[in-house]
């Protein structure tokens, strides 16, 4: 037995100290950060991989500012690789594989595509998938009770401006201007539709120069991914679909199996790009990266919907396990940057983060009451609010069970739910609109923190930041007090 004589800190705990600053402006400075070895993103934060934070349409709203969304894996593989599709669709200057339906289709079936794939219109093709014509919402509308049939609902191609993929933004907005219209399919030079193009993805991709894309124009997106059988057919369905980044997540991943695991994809795909965690030490992150990990995920119990570190007794405060992780990576001399899990409840956490070494922040409770997070908002107390569970609490490991066992959640019995031993909770969170407006405050301090800083990007921030240790006084007067708020 030993005890460790340096204390272990965490956000609160400290403060970083003013410097002289250069910065005119928040404007000047530049937030941008190291993903893994070789990914970069506008903004350093990602969305957490929960199931009540981040499914694609989250993903697609955090890529369009700027960071990155992380699929959670509590799903069916085929359920996951349409999520990583329609992040995929949601953004890029040609949508390829575009969504069709036959001419001898029936418009209730093509209205019914249109609702599975959540789409305002089909493209009408024949059986060798040569372009027919268009079929939209407006088309079936108002159509009266004898057009049974695509074919009679739809625009023919003979009234409909098609491009071939060599087209450019430029001259795809010039054709839906001159034409005033929505959608410009796209054939190859035999006539079959490899893709399209709609206005809105032309304003899209001219004005979202920040969002974070493939060399394909299409918006990132990752992935996470467990330990247990099938996770290397997960892994590679997902990569093959599309997704960016891989990320291996289990509540402690210091653990052999996880070490094996890590080593087992970055054999099976040399060029994926992977996150590991979590741990929260040095011995952890320079594991785990020695093993080929591109980026380490760092965060044991800092959550504020987990309980890890009261049922179990372990965990590292987040500060110092940051700070860890990064000693660790860089006394063995490796270069994989460090994702700060948990923990971050401002904006002013979030610059204490990236000031310790992290070289990006994941955020869960923050984005689980933001429109763009799966399930409804419900009104309790009269207050309008989402809910949110730790991924390790009762009903996420059931969910869990269930999906790895292709079963529904209703058919586990008492005796399953008697053998779980939790490690977070279930809550709720005040409902705090669409995620762009939480994204624009953190980002907003994280660029003031910057100039208070002296420091002209994140990297400049790592060098000269001092923290200061303060007290449970420095911390009641770090907020506001002596007042009566209104």
């Amino acid at each position: 037995m030993r005890i460790r004589t340096t204390k272990g800190l965490t956000f609160d705990d400290v403060l970083l100290a003013p410097r002289q600053s250069p910065i005119r402006s928040r404007s000047e400075v530049d937030v941008s950060s190291r993903l893994t070895r070789t990914m970069r993103l506008a903004i350093p934060i990602l969305s957490a991989n929960m199931d009540t934070v981040t499914e694609w349409r989250m993903a697609a709203a955090i890529a369009r500012a700027g960071g990155l969304g992380v699929l959670h894996r509590f799903m069916s593989v085929e359920q996951q690789v349409k999520q990583v599709a329609k992040v995929k669709r949601a953004q890029g200057l040609m949508v390829e594989n575009p969504y069709t339906v036959l001419a001898g289709a029936t418009v209730a079936e093509a209205e019914q595509l249109m609702t599975q794939h959540e789409v305002g219109g089909l493209i009408v093709v024949d059986d060798n998938k040569k372009l027919v014509g268009l079929i939209t919402r407006r088309d079936i509308l108002l159509a009266p009770e004898e057009i049974q049939s695509v074919a009679q609902a739809m625009t023919p191609a003979d009234h409909i401006v098609s491009v071939g993929p060599s087209v450019t933004s430029a001259e795809a907005r010039a054709l839906l201007y001159q034409h005033r219209l929505e959608k410009l399919p796209v054939v190859d030079r035999a006539g079959k539709v490899v893709g399209l193009i709609t206005s809105r993805d032309v304003v899209r991709v001219e004005h979202r120069s920040a969002a974070s894309v493939d060399a394909r124009g299409r918006l990132l997106v990752g992935a996470a991914i467990g330990v247990g059988q099938g996770e290397i057919k997960r892994a590679e369905a997902l990569l093959e679909a599309g997704a960016d980044l891989l990320v291996l997540d289990i509540a402690h991943g210091h653990a052999n199996h996880c070490i094996e695991m890590v080593q087992t994809l970055r054999r099976s795909f040399p060029a994926a790009q992977l996150v590991a965690g979590n741990i929260a030490t040095a011995e952890g992150a320079r594991d785990l990266a020695e093993a080929g990990a591109d980026a380490i995920k760092v965060g044991i119990g800092p959550g504020s919907i987990c309980t890890t570190r009261i049922v179990t007794g372990f965990g590292v405060p987040q500060l110092t396990a940051i700070m860890e992780a990064v000693r660790g990576l860089s006394e063995a001399g490796l270069d994989a940057p460090v994702i700060a899990d948990g923990g971050v409840k401002t904006s002013g956490d979030l610059v204490k983060a990236l000031a310790a070494g992290a070289s990006t922040v994941m955020i869960g409770s923050l984005f689980a009451g933001c429109e763009e997070a799966p399930g409804a908002p419900v009104i309790r107390n009269g207050q309008k609010v989402k809910v949110i569970r730790g991924m390790a609490s009762l009903g996420a490991a059931m969910g869990r069970r269930a999906a790895e066992q292709n079963l529904d959640e209703s058919a586990e019995d008492q005796e399953d739910w008697d053998k779980v031993v939790p490690e977070g909770v279930e809550a709720v969170v005040p409902y705090r609109g669409e995620v762009a407006e939480i994204l624009h405050q953190l980002v907003g301090g994280l660029r003031s923190g910057l100039s208070y800083g002296g420091a002209r990007d994140i990297e400049e921030l790592q060098r000269h930041a001092e923290f200061i240790e303060i007290t449970s006084a420095g911390v009641r007067e770090s907020g506001s007090h002596d007042v009566r708020k209104i």
